[in-house]
């Protein structure tokens, strides 16, 4: 499923490293694209929504 979030937190290429790699923690397939300017990620996993939240969150970033 395609997921696209608000993550307001994101403000370098290093930020969405740091994104992509936690959605790769619940999801090591998942397609993830970071808009940085937009402070917009679009994800396409089969994890949950709430999980892919979680582990935004869990790498020091917020998600609206």
């Amino acid at each position: 499923m395609a997921l696209h979030l608000k993550v307001p937190s994101i403000v370098c290429d290093g930020c969405a490293e740091t994104v992509t790699k936690a959605i790769h923690t619940v999801d090591a397939n998942a397609q993830v694209n970071v808009d940085v300017s937009g402070k917009t990620v679009t994800a396409e996993t089969d994890a949950a929504e709430s999980t892919v939240r979680e582990a935004i969150t869990a790498s020091g970033h917020t998600v609206d």
